[in-house]
């Protein structure tokens, strides 16, 4: 990636790093995104909390609708990525705990 084209996007990663509340974040996301690209990221998202979970591709399948290639995805990048699935996750799974 070129000097240019990384600046360009970290400046975007910093953006999302301003966002104060959900009700911000959503906002952005809504302008940003696609309904499709939306529903596709919360759909990949998912699917990796319920890998992670350890739950079997049928189940997922079954549960969210994602087809064998999008689990497949996800679970590759938990397994094999950038770790950012593996950093988020545990926040999150802390975070429904104190919901309940």
């Amino acid at each position: 990636m070129e000097k240019k084209e990384k600046a360009r996007s970290d400046v975007l990663y910093e953006a999302i790093l301003t966002l104060k509340d959900l009700d911000e974040c959503k906002k952005f996301f809504q302008d940003l995104c696609t309904v499709a690209e939306l529903r596709a990221m919360e759909q990949r998202f998912e699917v990796a909390i319920l890998l992670n979970e350890g739950m079997i591709y049928n189940d997922i399948l079954e549960r969210t609708g994602a087809s064998s290639a999008t689990i497949s995805r996800v679970n590759r990048s938990l397994q094999y990525g950038a770790d950012g699935y593996k950093e988020v996750l545990p926040r999150v799974r802390d975070m429904l705990k104190e919901r309940q």
